[in-house]
């Protein structure tokens, strides 16, 4: 018999109240499995909400703090890409006064296009600092940012298991609809 999503995830449909709260019962160390085989068998988009679920939920670290964490445990190329997202969807005031931080990553056209070697001059803390600023400026980056890591299931996992049972029953919610 195949693997099935639908049982796995009955278990944390109580698991996000208006996609918001974590259930108490739900055991993080679980989590972390169970989210390890849902990452592989559920829709993207179902995943992508998840994580932005995650991401702006007020049972969990806030935004800009997750993202640096993240960022501290991606690879060059996924610090480059998250980068990018972000600065993507900051004014360019707002990229002048994160000059000093980021130092010039304007590419030729002055957009910001962040190489993976440039990525790895951005300490983590920086990263944070480009979330908070891109957050107050577009609320809706947190979507894209979940999107982003969506694709990067592996480092979601490091998010922990109170963060990751919001996912999983994000994903619940979408697969019972």
């Amino acid at each position: 018999m195949g693997f099935d999503l639908g049982n796995l995830l009955q278990q944390y449909l109580g698991g996000a109240v208006n996609g918001a709260q974590a259930n108490g019962n739900i055991d993080p160390a679980r989590a972390e499995q169970d989210f390890a085989s849902a990452a592989q068998h559920a829709p993207q988009g179902s995943l992508a909400q998840g994580v932005a679920e995650a991401l702006r939920s007020d049972q969990t670290p806030p935004f800009a703090q997750m993202v640096g964490q993240l960022f501290g445990r991606s690879d060059p190329q996924q610090r480059a890409g998250l980068l990018n997202q972000l600065l993507a969807n900051v004014s360019p005031a707002m990229l002048t006064a994160l000059a000093g931080s980021i130092g010039n990553l304007l590419g030729q056209n002055g957009q910001p296009q962040v190489t993976a070697e440039q990525a790895e001059q951005i300490t983590p803390q920086q990263a944070e600092e480009i979330a908070a600023t891109a957050e107050q400026h577009n609320p809706g980056i947190v979507d894209r940012i979940g999107d982003f890591y969506s694709q990067h299931p592996q480092l979601v996992q490091a998010l922990g298991g109170a963060a990751l049972a919001i996912v999983l029953g994000k994903i619940a919610q979408s697969h019972r609809n």
